[in-house]
């Protein structure tokens, strides 16, 4: 009843990406981007983790699919118009995830070690005649899902060379068969095969019955014999064309003949058929069972082939455990969110998380409660389903997105920038993981939640950050290692490594490739496009002075930015950081000037010191300089102002190389500038326009020296908590009746009275002192040392600093602001404490990260490239150490496959090391005996050595007594092999 398989040639094995791997690409891509656009240093590593990660998986799927092997068993009988199953077993490396399609049929699975996985292929109906099969194709996966080895295999290479026709199906209640005399007449003269009398034993041959076979002659003799049965020739069932002439459709009577052959062979009797141009004698047994079947198969003319049908499309119900270790995976990934935005989008991402959460445990309670044994008692109770909670609609949920969207338009102003856009971005992650319902939206809400990880390096890179990031990227890995092809429950057979153990592996060895490009990739010293990233204001400096403004920004501890100098600290009196300069007054606020004319003269007058600014995030245009800046980074000028300025905000940690020094400035100045800088608001504070005036007729020094004098003299205080002053006549306010306040009080006071006085004055913006870390010999500058002066304008002289604020508190200017808040004319600040010693050590080793993670950008990889000798990048030296660095860097995940492929079983490990060495892989379910009969048909000379080896192997593998000494012997004996 068999046939030959047609032949097929094996196609080329091919290496491509699946969907979520072509996704997984494109999200490196995307990141990539990103990183080079904002100069994110940290991102850099994450996304070169992700391409480590990308090409580890690569290899993964090349070796498992090279390790795969599939074997099929062709089905026993074949009926038309119904479908049929093929078995199948598959091995290789242990765990690895496997797809066997079969035209539209698929069964997927994972190796167990050291065995055989079974599956069943059901294969579609088909019309009477031969079995044809498409083209078998296997597929292998690797731990993650990124790649997948697919190859399309012949038959014959499956185990499928010998295929069954296609039957008609038994006519169902088909009447009972004619009966014909067979051979001469009378029963004493001619016998036939039957079951009625005894006739004799014979040698059993396969395919008998096993109610035939005399087991006591077996348990006697050892061998298997048949019993014999005869009848007279006149009782034989002889089936025949004729008799089904009434149906006349052919294929009905086909079926009807299937149906008495059927009969036959399950009463155990003989029978002939007579098809025409076709005979069988009468005979009995399972060969003349195959010879009728087949014979009824091949009936000419054969039907047209039933059409292909549509795979059905079954809905996908997710895996509740594997669908919650997702939702966590994506809590995890949120996480750091909660720091930043509003506490009713963190509330409502909770909700959505949770309330998916307990719609799967509630779904999988219901499934399982009816089968769960209950009291009589109960019965009643468990009548009516248990409360379940019900998945939310996708109109609700689009409602709901668009009421976030408003809400975080109304919260921030805006819906592009870094806050409100990974807001928003957190949100719609956890509305997609409500209404996620395949296995494409929970590979999906894996890609989502390593985009979401990337978001966070907007807004921080410090080492917490790097390290949530790592936790989040394995975590994630390990969700899709969940969904390359879900297990609904882990049985002896089936025990692969827990999804975190895989995906930890797999980052692990990504590691060294990550580390390669981090250090060699090229870094871009510019943006790819000038896209700012809009957040709240992040700065103890505003854009205007206003009384109050500082008292507020100066409570905060936060960092500003860290100065570290490669010439010495200054002195405490020379560190005024200079920022944004205040020109336009119009009696409640100072502003920002952009005035025409010529550019002021520098005079340098000290020598030339150069430091390192660290700056934190603070979306404003400044760079913070001491003195005038003899040498800017790129891309950056001085004002006329003298204001280093950045045409793009700092949105994200930077690092500035600035050289400096001490000069005159704007001893040759512009008339416009000057007159412009003497401009007073109509109106406002005649008592202290009468008090300047008073002061006219002295030189421009003693002005300057009478108006400290007044405030020295005049019982002002310092203080973070001033009163509020009035709209009008603000000076004449604070002069002459509060007289307390913070430093924009004096400075903007004293600008007054020098504009009164007759002498050009403006107020500068910046930062005063800072914290001398001793771990790292850098100075820390924090956001209440936000401070305020005035520059006077002295002929001769130029722009001269003058800061009032040190005549009022000169604790400020040689110590710290809180010394200067509590003992204003202290020398020396109080000794630190042991706490505020380890939060110093803690900035030190942030500072440290900062510089050689954060800080590595164009610059410093130009400079390592110079001093390892690899010249520029793009030069033939770096190229070839980047190749050989990038080798070297695969050499680990290389090692773990070729270990990992190999079988923990000593003796199993030399039959494996044995195919290996003969390039000769067993098949599946081959035993090691099966195995050496095939290497010995294929290579005669290897049958003495190769015996050796298999007495030994049988030995080690099996003997109870199995050593050490055995297994070496073993591997000695796999050498000894030749081809």
């Amino acid at each position: 009843m068999s046939q030959p398989a047609r032949p097929q040639t094996a196609l080329p094995s091919r290496l491509r990406p699946t969907h979520m791997g072509a996704g997984f690409l494109l999200l490196t891509l995307l990141t990539l981007v990103g990183c080079v656009n904002y100069s994110l240093s940290l991102g850099y590593g994450a996304t070169f983790l992700l391409a480590g990660v990308w090409a580890v998986t690569a290899g993964q799927a090349m070796r498992a699919g090279r390790a795969l092997r599939i074997r099929l068993d062709a089905p026993g009988e074949v009926f038309a118009g119904t479908a049929s199953a093929l078995t199948g077993q598959a091995t290789g490396l242990a765990g690895t995830p496997f797809e066997v399609r079969l035209g539209t049929v698929a069964a997927t699975g994972h190796t167990p070690a050291d065995a055989a996985d079974y599956f069943v292929l059901t294969l579609p109906p088909q019309a009477r005649g031969p079995l044809t099969l498409p083209r078998v194709q296997i597929a292998a996966y690797d731990s993650l899902g990124l790649w997948r080895w697919v190859q399309a295999v012949p038959l014959a290479e499956v185990g499928l060379d010998v295929l069954p026709p296609v039957i008609p199906a038994p006519e169902q209640g088909a009447p009972t068969p004619p009966t014909r005399r067979t051979g001469a007449a009378g029963e004493g003269v001619t016998r036939t095969a039957g079951s009625e009398d005894f006739s004799g034993l014979r040698a059993y041959v396969p395919g008998d019955s096993p109610r035939l076979v005399s087991w006591k002659h077996a348990a006697r003799t050892g061998t298997l014999l048949t019993r014999e049965f005869d009848a007279p020739a006149g009782t034989a069932l002889m089936f025949d064309w004729a008799d089904t002439s009434g149906l006349g459709n052919a294929e009905a009577r086909l079926s009807r003949l299937s149906a008495w052959i059927g009969a036959a062979r399950a009463a155990g009797l003989p029978f002939g058929l007579t098809l025409p141009g076709h005979t069988l004698p009468v005979a009995a047994g399972e060969a003349q069972v195959r010879a009728a079947l087949t014979a009824l198969a091949l009936y000419p003319p054969l039907p047209a082939p039933l059409p292909v049908p549509k795979p059905p499309r079954i809905a996908t119900v997710l895996p509740a455990e594997a669908l919650r270790f997702t939702l966590f995976g994506l809590a995890v990934a949120l996480a750091p969110g909660v720091l930043r935005q509003p506490v009713w989008v963190s509330f409502l991402t909770a909700l959505l998380l949770g309330y998916t959460a307990f719609q799967t445990r509630s779904a999988q309670a219901q499934s399982v409660l009816p089968q769960l044994a209950q009291p009589k008692s109960a019965r009643h109770k468990s009548a009516r389903p248990r409360p379940q909670l019900r998945p939310l609609p996708s109109w609700l949920l689009g409602i709901a997105a668009g009421m976030a969207a408003v809400a975080l338009n109304a919260e921030y102003g805006t819906l592009l920038g870094s806050e409100a856009g990974t807001a928003l971005l957190g949100l719609l992650v956890a509305l997609k993981a409500a209404e996620s319902h395949n296995l494409r939206d929970a590979r999906l809400l894996v890609l989502l939640g390593l985009f979401v990880t990337f978001t966070h390096f907007l807004h921080g890179q410090g080492p917490l950050v790097a390290l949530h990031a790592l936790l989040s990227v394995t975590l994630m890995l390990a969700v899709a290692s969940a969904w390359v092809i879900p297990l609904t429950e882990q049985t002896p057979e089936h025990t692969e490594p827990g999804p975190l153990r895989t995906a930890g592996r797999v980052v692990a060895l990504a590691l060294p490739l990550m580390l390669v490009l981090f250090v060699l990739f090229p870094r871009p010293d510019g943006p790819l496009w000038q896209l700012p990233l809009q957040g709240r204001n992040q700065t103890g400096l505003s854009d205007e002075i206003r009384a109050g403004e500082f008292s507020d920004l100066a409570r905060s501890n936060a960092v500003a930015f860290r100065a570290d100098f490669s010439t010495g600290l200054p002195a405490p009196q020379e560190r005024y950081w200079r920022g944004p300069v205040f020109e336009g007054y119009d009696g409640l606020a100072w502003t920002q000037a952009r005035l025409r004319g010529a550019s002021p003269s520098i005079e340098p007058t000290g020598p030339e010191n150069a430091y390192t600014l660290t700056l934190e995030p603070n979306g404003k245009p400044w760079l913070l300089t001491l003195d005038v800046p003899t040498e800017l980074p790129p891309g950056t000028f001085l004002s006329t102002a003298f204001q280093a300025v950045n045409p793009r905000p700092t949105s994200t940690r930077a690092r500035y190389v600035i050289r400096g020094r001490s000069a005159r400035l704007g001893v040759q100045e512009s008339t416009e500038r000057l007159n412009y800088d003497l401009l007073l608001p109509v109106g406002q504070s005649q008592r202290t326009r009468d008090l300047a005036a008073t002061w006219s007729g002295l030189a421009p020094e003693a002005r300057v020296q009478a108006a400290l004098n007044y405030l020295q003299t005049g019982g002002f205080t310092y203080t973070l908590n001033p009163p509020t002053l009035p709209e009008q006549n603000r000076i004449d306010a604070f002069l002459f009746g509060t007289r307390t306040g913070f430093c924009e009080h004096y400075a903007s006071a004293f600008a007054f009275l020098m504009r009164a006085a007759g002498l050009p004055a403006r107020i500068v913006g910046g930062y005063l002192g800072g914290e001398i870390n001793p771990d790292g010999g850098y100075l820390i500058v924090r956001q209440q040392d936000a401070h305020a002066w005035v520059e006077v304008w002295l002929a001769g002289r130029g722009w001269t600093r003058v800061d009032p604020t040190a005549v009022v508190a000169p604790a400020r200017l040689n110590t710290n602001l809180s010394t200067a808040l509590t003992r204003p004319n202290a020398t020396s600040a109080a000794p630190i404490s042991a706490f505020a010693r380890l939060r110093l050590r803690v900035d030190a080793l942030q500072n440290r990260w900062n510089d050689t993670v954060v800080g590595y950008n164009g610059e410093q990889q130009r400079s390592l490239l110079g001093r390892v000798g690899l010249g520029q990048v793009g030069a033939a030296p770096y190229l070839l150490a980047l190749l050989g660095l990038v080798a070297l860097a695969l050499v680990p995940a290389l090692l773990v496959a070729r270990r990992t492929a190999r079988p923990r079983d000593p003796a199993a490990r030399a039959l494996h090391d044995l195919s290996v060495r003969l390039r000769l892989p067993r098949a599946p379910g081959e035993t090691a005996s099966a195995y050496a009969v095939r290497v010995q048909q294929r290579w005669p000379q290897s049958s003495e050595s190769l015996n050796t080896f298999l007495n030994a192997y049988h030995e080690a593998r099996y003997s109870p007594d199995a050593s050490a000494e055995q297994a070496q012997k073993l591997r000695g004996l796999v050498r000894k092999v030749r081809r």
